[in-house]
């Protein structure tokens, strides 16, 4: 059970952590570089939408018909960021809060999906995943 918390934790925050590299793109300075270009999506593969799908059914028990609509989520997701990833037009600040927005609308499109004791079972991961973050719920309605 433990495990599965974690791994949901890990798992969750991973568009938030994944935006980091995006980043260090724009910091050369920094003394890491960042994967080759030719590789795109290479750094983020273990982000893949349908590993995250895979374990988000076994978490909340999803059925097959959710399933798809998750992936098809985060599939979206996944074409946006990095979309955004690529913007240069935009500072770092202005990426990151977009990146963020994104998220947290696949997040809510994903709960929208879920019957009442998956929402309660996703609303957790959420919080657990806030707290291990280190950030506040921005948004009060959801349970403690």
């Amino acid at each position: 059970m433990f495990k599965r918390c974690l791994l949901t934790l890990m798992l969750s925050g991973a568009l938030v952590v994944a935006a980091a590299p995006g980043f260090s793109q724009d910091n050369s300075a920094s003394g890491q570089q960042a994967a080759p270009q030719g590789e795109p999506g290479h750094q983020h593969a273990r982000f893949d939408p349908a590993k995250r799908t895979e374990m988000l059914t076994k978490q909340l028990n999803l059925t097959s018909d959710q399933q798809t609509k998750v992936q098809d989520i985060l599939k979206s997701e996944q074409s946006q960021m990095e979309s955004l990833r690529s913007d240069t037009s935009l500072s770092q600040e202005d990426r990151r809060s977009k990146m963020m927005d994104l998220h947290k609308t696949s997040s809510d499109q994903i709960r929208g999906l879920l019957d009442a004791t998956q929402q309660k079972k996703w609303d957790e991961m959420q919080s657990k995943h806030e707290h291990w973050q280190g950030h506040q719920p921005s948004d009060s309605s959801k349970p403690n």
